[in-house]
Order: structure tokens, then C-alpha cells, then sequence
């Protein structure tokens, strides 16, 4: 990924926020066997671990075992990549010349070597993740209710924690504009047009905050 300075993150709480707003992640390893391997899951940040590493930011996952098997997983480092909102930009928009087509997105690269959880941990990091999506509802429901069911189909699951090695955090979100373009932009996002995109809106005026 292009790294510029304008567009570069560092805050650990930016960082962690992502990954709970947007936890749908992409997994890839470069294996001995397969070459690469990617896979699509939902990841967790490990509150309890965020002292781990340099990078300050742990990931919890699970994959079915098949999967696990063939990422070779807690072998080598992997990365996961996180995408925030995202969008495209038209000329249009800006009300003056000359621009042309861009697309303004968060993202996150978290790269660690896995650690392979036993079958307690794997059953805790399901338990966790049903939590995590079902706590919005009014009532919740919890993995507990078919336990017996789960512990029996968990069996086939691998879980991993993922403490940081690295992480790349990317916001394009137009910091190389003045204030009133940003605005402009936002404010067409937010419209209702073609490509109208509220969330990438309200990210791009959220970073003009920032210190």
C-alpha cells in the first residue's frame, strides 16, 4: 500500500475503532505449500491484550479447521486487512478546476504471527463474537442456548489471536483539500446522489477534527 505522510494514522484508539466498526476482514498468508492463501472472516479486538506488542493492536478470529489447515496458520506471519468506509469522489463536486476522479477510504493492514487457540479458547472466541454482533439487539441472544450443539460443531473450528507485529492505518479522506472543499464533498456524500456515501462523509469531516 502507498504510504503517505498526509494520509498516514497512528492513534491506537482510531486504529482499534476501525477494526470494531468494520470487523468483516481479509486473511492472507503466503504459505509453504499453497503460495497464497486468502480467506474472508469476522475479527475481534482483544480488549484484554492491547499491551501486546509494539503495535498496540490484538486480533481475535476463528476459521473453520480446513481453512486453519490450509493458511498453515501459526506457521509464519499473515496479514489482515480492514476496510473502512470508502467511496468515489467526482470532479463534479468540488465546484472548481481542475480535479478528476479519486476514491477517498480507510483501511487497516495488521500483520503478527498467529497463536493457535485450543479448543476452550476456540469455543470463547465464538462465544465472544456471537456477543459482539448480538448486543445491539434488544435481546440478545447468546451462544449458551445451544451450548451443546456449539461445543459439538466448534469442534471443527480453529480460533487465533493476532497480536501485532505491525499495523498500516490509512485515512484518504481529501486532508490534502481546504476546509471548505472537504465540506463540499461531504456535503454531496451525504445528498443522496450517485455514489452518495453518508459514513465516508462523516469520516472525512470526523478527521478534519483531529489535532
Amino acid at each position: 500500500m502507498l504510504e503517505q505522510e498526509v494520509f498516514r494514522v497512528d492513534d491506537p484508539g482510531w486504529i482499534r475503532g476501525l477494526a470494531r466498526a468494520h470487523p468483516w476482514a481479509t486473511l492472507i498468508s503466503h504459505t509453504a505449500h499453497r503460495g497464497l492463501v486468502v480467506s474472508h472472516l469476522p475479527v475481534l479486538v482483544d480488549d484484554s491484550r492491547q499491551d501486546s506488542g509494539d503495535a498496540g493492536c490484538t486480533l481475535l478470529g476463528h476459521l473453520a479447521g480446513t481453512d486453519a489447515r490450509k493458511h498453515e496458520l501459526g506457521s509464519h506471519e499473515v496479514v489482515v486487512v480492514l476496510q473502512g468506509p470508502h467511496g468515489y469522489i467526482s470532479p463534479s463536486w468540488y465546484g472548481e478546476t481542475p480535479h478528476v476522479p479519486t476514491w477517498n477510504f480507510t483501511v487497516l493492514h495488521v500483520h503478527g504471527r498467529p497463536e493457535v487457540l485450543d479448543p476452550a479458547g476456540t469455543y470463547d472466541v465464538l462465544s465472544a463474537t456471537v456477543d459482539h454482533f448480538e448486543d445491539r439487539f434488544p435481546e440478545p441472544w447468546r451462544l449458551a442456548r445451544v451450548e451443546s450443539y456449539a461445543h459439538r460443531i466448534a469442534a471443527a473450528v480453529t480460533g487465533f489471536r493476532l497480536p501485532a507485529t505491525k499495523v498500516t492505518a490509512k485515512a484518504k479522506l481529501s486532508q490534502d483539500e481546504r476546509q471548505e472543499t472537504v465540506l463540499r464533498l461531504a456535503d454531496a456524500l451525504e445528498s443522496g446522489r450517485p455514489h452518495a456515501g453518508p459514513e465516508l462523509a462523516r469520516a472525512m469531516r470526523d478527521i478534519r477534527r483531529k489535532p
